[in-house]
């Protein structure tokens, strides 16, 4: 699969980065960024403060330390996505502080959405935890949802986005999953396998990563990241976790007991016991 080892690797670091705005960055050498607040000497080791929680890297991997003279803006949160017609653009997804409305309940089979995820993932060649990540920032696994600005569904598809991507119905779980997944999907190529840029267009725009070289400077963008690379790690650490557990668990073939083994002597008395008188 594509992305696991980028996401895997890349966005335990730059999830602090994006988790605030004032103060400033330490430059990793190996590409990264950091965003803090403040940071504390510690041997070796370089705590940095990010809001509240801390990063303990070690003093070699730091390249640098610059003030982070990022703007903030609430332009996504006031204005309206310019159309782009030679390109598919994602919505300005909605948060958890400003929920998105649920659309009228409408008949519907039962899905077993766990694996309508895991199914599009498949087929689009993306870590199905990731992608469930994401329809949690965007919808809260609430199939009928409705954000202010109409996006419609798990994955939050604007109307245009949608039928560029040949969805009849957005609130149809299948459908809405397979286009938002293949939309995500095409982003990471665009990007690189890069899934801080892919989740900065999928919220954003394409034309917003363009303009700033990068994650744009509004709040509700580095939000979203930000929750997607907490819920993304969580959903790893408890993984290794349970398959650190299970292996500490299992039997040890070294050490295990052949209770079929007999002594020699034993062996002996049940040859004698068995002769004929």
């Amino acid at each position: 699969m594509k992305i696991f080892r980028p996401i895997a690797i890349g966005m335990v670091l730059v999830g602090a980065q994006l988790s605030a705005f004032a103060g400033e960055i330490a430059i990793l050498r190996n590409g990264f960024s950091i965003h803090f607040d403040r940071k504390e000497q510690q041997g070796d080791t370089i705590r940095l403060y990010t809001g509240k929680s801390y990063l303990d890297i070690a003093s070699g991997q730091i390249e640098s330390f610059e003030v982070d003279e990022t703007p903030v803006t609430p332009e996504l949160q006031t204005t309206a996505q310019p159309a782009t017609p030679a390109a598919i653009q994602p919505a300005a997804q909605p948060l958890a502080a400003n929920s998105p409305m649920v659309a009228p309940a409408a008949p519907q089979n039962n899905i077993d959405l766990d694996q309508v995820v895991r199914e599009a993932s498949n087929r689009n060649r993306i870590d199905p935890d990731f992608v469930s990540s994401v329809i949690k920032a965007e919808s809260n696994f609430k199939t009928r949802a409705v954000s202010k600005k109409g996006a419609q569904g798990l994955m939050q598809l604007m109307p245009g986005t949608a039928a560029q991507l040949g969805v009849a119905d957005p609130f149809d779980a299948k459908a809405n999953v397979e286009a938002g997944t293949a939309h995500l999907s095409a982003l990471l190529d665009q990007y690189h396998n890069d899934p801080i840029k892919a989740l900065a267009a999928y919220n954003a725009g394409a034309h917003r990563v363009k303009q700033y070289n990068g994650v744009p400077p509004y709040r509700e963008t580095r939000d979203y990241i930000n929750k997607i690379v907490r819920d993304f790690n969580a959903k790893k650490r408890a993984q290794m976790k349970t398959a650190a557990a299970s292996k500490k668990s299992a039997p040890s073939k070294t050490t295990r007991s052949n209770p079929v083994k007999k002594t020699k002597s034993q062996q002996a008395s049940v040859s004698k016991s068995a002769s004929p008188a």
